[in-house]
C-alpha cells in the first residue's frame, strides 16, 4: 500500500522551447518542478493535508501531482493553465481541479473557481476555501505553461 500524502502546495510556470517537449520542460523548471519525475493523479486532497507554500523534495523523487498543461506553437496566442484546491468545511477529504486553454488568466480563474464550487456541490460537501494557481502565456516560437498541485509525504 501506498502512503498517503500529508502535504500539497500549488504551482506554475511557463515556458518557451524549440519543441513542444522542451518548452513543457522548461515550464516544469520555471514552476520549480523540472527535476521532479511527476506522477499523475487525478483530482482527490487526502484527508488532513496540510497547505506549504514550497516543499523541498529531492531532485528525481516520485512525486504525485495533480496537473494541467498547454503548449502551443502559435507566436502572439495567449495560453493559460490552473490548478485550484477545493478544502472543506469539515474534516475530510478535499478535490482538485485542473483546466487549460486559450484564455487570459482572469478567464481561467474564474472557470475553475467554479469548477471546484461544481465538485463539491457533487459530493454534498461544504466548502471552506479555494486556493487558486494559474499562469498565462504570450507565445513567441513555442510556448508551454504549466501549474500543478504538488502532493508530498
Amino acid at each position: 500500500m501506498l502512503p498517503t500524502p500529508q502535504k500539497f502546495m500549488l504551482t506554475a510556470g511557463t515556458g518557451e522551447g524549440k519543441t513542444s517537449l522542451t518548452a513543457f520542460d522548461a515550464a516544469l523548471f520555471d514552476a520549480g518542478v523540472g527535476n521532479l519525475n511527476l506522477v499523475r493523479v487525478s483530482s482527490i486532497l487526502p484527508p488532513k493535508t496540510h497547505f506549504y507554500e514550497k516543499i523541498e523534495i529531492s531532485p528525481g523523487s516520485l512525486v504525485p501531482t495533480a496537473y494541467g498543461s498547454i503548449t502551443s506553437k502559435n507566436p502572439g496566442e495567449i495560453i493559460s493553465v490552473a490548478v485550484a484546491v477545493g478544502i472543506p468545511e469539515i474534516d475530510t477529504y478535499g478535490v482538485i481541479m485542473e483546466y487549460s486553454g486559450k484564455f487570459s488568466q482572469e478567464e481561467i480563474e474564474k472557470r475553475i473557481r467554479n469548477m471546484v464550487v461544481e465538485a463539491f456541490k457533487m459530493r454534498d460537501l461544504p466548502l471552506k476555501e479555494i486556493k487558486v494557481c494559474a499562469v498565462e502565456h504570450k507565445v513567441i516560437c513555442c510556448g508551454s505553461a504549466f501549474a500543478g498541485v504538488v502532493l508530498w509525504y
